[in-house]
């Protein structure tokens, strides 16, 4: 079955109030919660297979000091609880830290009873504000679920002979429409087409590590396959390939899912954090 491509230009402005790609809108992130199968036992001999994996599969992973990973994790929880987001069952996670200073990605596994450990980190780049087209990350809970079809880049470059999607056949996660501080108009919003993907190897590869998107999240091109190898994410997608030719044709032939997939990411923003401790100093 042949994969799907498509072509598009994601997380440029958008003002319409739905879709013009066929994919259909989201639901408030809010108002879903996960449905997904519990996983019965296998939680922590997985999260050590696939920690051993991700190291073999993605060079160069960060190593977080315990401070900044209980941060971290403190912010994705507080995030969850705020989107009434319910983890019934140990499963995988995605934590995005958006703070200009930081932009990290953790591959987290996340169980109710066992506590939250990290599987990696790495470097991403998250909404450079300031430029055309160009809006800050925003903050919250991203789902990857069948009400979108993802989709694959196509490889091909746009005028100044960028590949905004990176290679031929890097997995693109759409989360649909996202509102986002919009700093053109201060005080005011805006909602972008959020996506997490892989970018051009040779020009905006190099640059990760620092906000520098249009307000999507932009992975390594080795992190992306080794997300779309193992699932990491794709809990529900999975399900939809079993009765969905859509979902069946954009999963990756010959991958190894792991059975404890989720389908969140949360993406949060340490700087803030940071600035609202040092406001509270100042008032004592």
């Amino acid at each position: 079955m042949m994969l799907m491509f498509r072509s598009a230009l994601l997380c440029s402005l958008m003002l319409a109030a739905s879709a013009t790609t066929g994919a259909a809108i989201a639901e408030p992130v809010q108002a879903r919660m996960q449905a997904i199968p519990v996983v019965a036992s296998g939680f922590q001999a997985s999260l050590t297979l696939l920690r051993e994996q991700m190291r073999q599969e993605v060079p160069g992973l960060l190593t977080l000091s315990t401070v900044q990973t209980d941060q971290l994790l403190d912010l994705a929880r507080g995030q969850l609880q705020a989107s009434n987001v319910v983890l019934s069952r140990p499963q995988l996670l995605i934590i995005v830290d958006r703070s200009p200073s930081v932009q990290q990605l953790l591959v987290v596994a996340a169980s109710p009873s066992e506590g939250w450990q990290v599987i990696g980190a790495t470097h991403v780049s998250t909404g450079k504000p300031g430029r055309r087209e160009h809006f800050l990350t925003p903050l919250g809970v991203l789902q990857n679920t069948p009400d979108i079809v993802g989709y694959r880049a196509e490889g091909t470059r746009n005028e100044y002979g960028i590949r905004g999607l990176g290679v031929r056949g890097m997995r693109v996660w759409d989360f649909g429409w996202q509102e986002t501080d919009n700093w053109r108009w201060p005080g005011t919003k805006i909602n972008i087409r959020m996506a997490m993907h892989a970018t051009d190897p040779d020009a905006l590869e190099p640059r990760i590590g620092r906000p520098d998107s249009q307000g999507c999240i932009r992975i390594p091109a080795v992190l992306n396959r080794f997300l779309d190898r193992h699932g990491v994410i794709d809990a529900e997608i999975e399900t939809a390939a079993q009765s969905d030719p859509r979902f069946a044709a954009l999963l990756l032939p010959g991958r190894i899912p792991t059975p404890i997939a989720g389908n969140t990411v949360v993406v949060v923003d340490s700087s803030l954090a940071r600035q609202s401790g040092l406001a509270a100093m100042t008032q004592r």
